[in-house]
């Protein structure tokens, strides 16, 4: 008799409400995943660009993309928590706690925090609060995510239905602004353009007006650097239509990059308040990007204002169309409502 050794992974009926699991393979950081990062997202942010500009700002040096510390650590909990999933849902109560750089060491660990069977039987949705921590133990970021799992054994009694209750929005006051940064000597043509706090309006739109289409290679390239193992990424004969669906914080960082052009002094991620993967998103398709203000705030960081902003992607239709149709549905072409606070020169 063989004994299997490999890990198939949790399925929704694995799962309980306070479970706590430590996640395996602590990631260093390097350069490395700042080339790689660059090579795979048109990102031109001054602050994780130019040592420089970092060092005018109060840091002590450029930290790395506030997305690829996200992508590490949410790489991190695939195997245990989303390997058998049908798809990610959304994101609430993100903060990124404190910059991230090049040696700094991350694990994540998290809880499990609400369970609901889908009412097909087949699978279910799990709410998860994750922690990502630098090898001093310190919180770099936290976030809940919930997710749609399949079930293993169909027959296997639905838990206790336990919806988390959720903050809609991680309130200005808690945001953590990095440790010395001052916006109060900023270089705005260092930077790339003009705009600064007191330029931008509640209910202002942006048209970050230029696009991207999706090569299979990229993606693909970009969820191995996460290692990131979920099977529908990787595995064509996983899903009923044979394709290889795209990892969503792929689209994020396509959005956040093309974000720049009308924003390219948010030069900081500090928060995501909330975050839905609207349709699923294939290789060949073109993301465009908008955004709109939703809340200002001041900060107590000199020069430092917050924006709180909806960031969306759509596929293949440039135009800033409505994100949802008359019956409050999203429409076809949007793949992701994103909201975050990011950190601008007042």
């Amino acid at each position: 008799m063989t004994a299997s050794k490999t890990n198939p992974g949790y399925f929704f009926e694995d799962f309980e409400v306070g479970q706590v699991i430590r996640h395996a393979t602590p990631r260093t950081l390097t350069e490395g995943d700042r080339a790689l990062y660059t090579a795979l997202y048109p990102t031109r942010f001054a602050l994780p660009s130019s040592d420089a500009f970092a060092q005018a700002c109060g840091l002590p040096r450029s930290p790395l993309e506030d997305l690829v510390g996200f992508h590490v650590a949410f790489g991190k909990t695939v195997p245990d928590i989303s390997l058998n999933a049908v798809a990610n849902l959304g994101y609430a109560e993100c903060r990124f706690l404190k910059p991230l750089y090049p040696g700094d060491t991350i694990s994540t660990e998290t809880e499990i925090i609400g369970l609901k069977q889908n009412s097909n039987g087949k699978s279910g949705v799990v709410w998860v609060r994750s922690v990502a921590r630098t090898a001093d133990g310190e919180k770099a970021l936290e976030w809940v995510r919930w997710v749609m799992v399949r079930k293993n054994d169909e027959g296997a009694p639905a838990p206790e239905a336990v919806v988390p209750d959720l903050k809609p929005v991680v309130p200005a006051a808690e945001l953590a602004i990095p440790a010395g940064l001052d916006f109060s000597t900023y270089d705005f043509e260092a930077a790339g353009e003009p705009h600064r706090f007191a330029d931008y309006t509640v209910g202002e739109r942006i048209d970050h007006v230029d696009g991207v289409t999706i090569e299979e290679a990229e993606h693909m390239m970009a969820t191995r650097l996460w290692q990131n193992t979920a099977k529908v990424h990787f595995n064509a004969q996983f899903r009923e239509d044979g394709r290889r669906l795209i990892y969503g914080g792929h689209v994020i960082s396509l959005a956040r990059a093309l974000s720049f052009n009308g924003l390219a002094n948010a030069q900081t991620i500090v928060a995501i308040n909330a975050g839905s993967h609207a349709n699923p998103c294939f290789a060949g398709d073109t993301v465009y990007a908008w955004s709109e203000v939703l809340e200002k705030a001041e900060t107590p960081a000199p020069g430092v204002g917050a924006l709180r902003l909806r960031l969306a992607a759509v596929k293949d239709d440039p135009t800033p169309a409505p994100l949802r149709g008359e019956d409050g549905k999203y429409a076809k072409q949007v793949l992701l409502d994103l909201d975050v606070w990011a950190l601008v020169p007042m």
